[in-house]
Order: C-alpha cells, then sequence, then structure tokens
C-alpha cells in the first residue's frame, strides 16, 4: 500500500503547570527536512526531536511545532523583554492599517517565549510525557498519510490501467498505417510520373526497409513490461515513490518514441491521450513517500 508525503498529526500533554500541544505536518519533499518550533524550555531536546521526526516518517517537509499554555503560575515569569518587542510590533502594525489594538495583553501572553520557566529544561518525567506525545502525534500523520495514500494509489491504478487499454487499441490501426504509407508513396512517384518505371521487387524492398525504421512493435513491448513492472512496484507499497517515478520517466520515453513512428493520426490520438495519463501519474507520484 503507498503513502503520501502529505499527513497530519495531532496530540495533547497535561502536565501540572501546563498543557502542551503538539501539531506535526508533513508535506512532500524530495529528501527529509525537518523544522521545529519549540519553546525555550525544550531547545535542548531538539535534536532528538527531529531524530524522532526522521526516524518514523523517512521523507518530507515535516514542520513540529509545541503549543503550550500555562495552567498555573509556579514556577514561570514574563520574558519582560519579548512582551515589550511584541507589543511595539503590533502596536506598529495596529496603526498602519488602521486597526483597533484592542486589548494587547490577552494577545501577547499566548505568543512564543512570552511566558517561560524558570526550568532550564523539561524534568525527566515530563519529557517522557512529552516524548510520547510526539509519537501520538506521529501515529495520527502515519494514519492520515496511509489514507492520502490509498486514494493515490486508487488513481495512479486507473492511470497505468487507461495507458494499458490505449496501447491495445493501436493494433487494429497497424495494418491501415502500413497501407497508407504505401499508397502515399505510389501517389508520389505517379505525381512525378514516375511509376512506369518502378521495378516493383525493388519497391517493395524499399518499402520495407523504410517500414522497418517506422515499426513500433519494439517499444509497445517495451512499454509493456514498463507498465508490468510500475505495477509489481506500486504492490510492494511505500517507501518506492521515487522508484516509480523512474519508471514513469522510462513509460514516458516509449510513449514519445511511439508517437515519433505514428504516422496516423488514431494512433496519435492514442498517444496523446496516454501521455494525460501518464502527466496526471507523475504529479500524484510527487507526493508518494
Amino acid at each position: 500500500m503507498l503513502k503520501s508525503m502529505t499527513g497530519y498529526g495531532k496530540a495533547e500533554c497535561l502536565m501540572p503547570t501546563r498543557k502542551l500541544t503538539i501539531e506535526i505536518k508533513s508535506l512532500n519533499s524530495k529528501q527529509i527536512d525537518t523544522s521545529t518550533r519549540l519553546p525555550s524550555i525544550y531547545r535542548e531536546k531538539e535534536l532528538e526531536i527531529r531524530q524522532l521526526l526522521a526516524r518514523a516518517l523517512e521523507r518530507g517537509k515535516i514542520e513540529c511545532t509545541f503549543h503550550y499554555e500555562i495552567t498555573e503560575g509556579a514556577g514561570v515569569v514574563i520574558n519582560k523583554n519579548v512582551f515589550r518587542y511584541y507589543i511595539d510590533q503590533l502596536k506598529d502594525i495596529a496603526e498602519e492599517n488602521n486597526l483597533d489594538s484592542g486589548d494587547l495583553l490577552s494577545a501577547v501572553v499566548r505568543l512564543p517565549d512570552t511566558v517561560v520557566s524558570e526550568k532550564s529544561g523539561p524534568e525527566a518525567g515530563e519529557w517522557k510525557l512529552v516524548k510520547k506525545g510526539i509519537l501520538d502525534a506521529l501515529e495520527e500523520l502515519d494514519q492520515f498519510r496511509i489514507q492520502e495514500g490509498e486514494a493515490l494509489e486508487k488513481d495512479i491504478i486507473e492511470s497505468i490501467k487507461l495507458i494499458g487499454q490505449k496501447l491495445t487499441l493501436i493494433e487494429p490501426y497497424e495494418n491501415d498505417r502500413v497501407t497508407r504509407i504505401r499508397d502515399r508513396i505510389r501517389t508520389n512517384l505517379s505525381d512525378l510520373k514516375l511509376e512506369e518505371k518502378i521495378d516493383e521487387n525493388r519497391f517493395e524492398q524499399e518499402l520495407l526497409y523504410y517500414l522497418e525504421k517506422l515499426d513500433i512493435n519494439e517499444e509497445k513491448v517495451r512499454l509493456k513490461n514498463h507498465l508490468d513492472y510500475f505495477m509489481d512496484i506500486l504492490g510492494k507499497g511505500s517507501p518506492n515513490g521515487k522508484k516509480l517515478g523512474f519508471i514513469s520517466q522510462e513509460i514516458g520515453r516509449e510513449i514519445n518514441t511511439l508517437g515519433s513512428k505514428a504516422n496516423h493520426s488514431e494512433i496519435q490520438r492514442l498517444i496523446m491521450e496516454m501521455k494525460d495519463e501518464l502527466e496526471k501519474i507523475k504529479e500524484q507520484i510527487l507526493n508518494v513517500l
């Protein structure tokens, strides 16, 4: 089963003097890219938090944010410098935009690092609770990724099947394609008044040589093999997004070669429809883990 790289998880930790809310968001990215927004009391744990995120999520642009509310005043103080800085900034913004500054105090106290703990870091028991909260948020995010992945997988399979169906629809036009090429060459020779001078055996030999250059059987076989391989890798689940991306590039090469050799309007139409489906696949794979 595929997993999406998009996800969201949330968990709450209740402690004696505060309530901590942990939010983790994930978006698509070629590599693992983690960022954190932490209150000062938890910054010494930033490296450990990043390691937890990287191990659990493998790939994606990850943002982890801690929000906390003070439930009791014990052990906390107002960071006056930060408080004044926020007040000045908000007043300037209100004046520049003709806004009512209202009660700034209640807004400022909820901003990061306005209220800080007198402790330099979380106690051992507290950190154990916070770590569990991180893991709970990661589990919720993972379930979100699985649900998104199911929808992606369904759409990708549908597009792969459509490409395969359109590939089989090419065959009925191939005999007509050869006939049209032969007739076009004869018409050109007739227009040049050279038809009577043509050796039929030599003409057939040259025609066969020309048609060999336009033969699409190898491309059809390779495209079919790429589609089968894609489905095989798809069935193995995530993480396989990068590999599926590489296979989709190979599928695109074979479709383009078929198009350059087609020489038939109906085949060209089928090729364009294949390309449309392949573009959908490529867009969806960008978000596959």
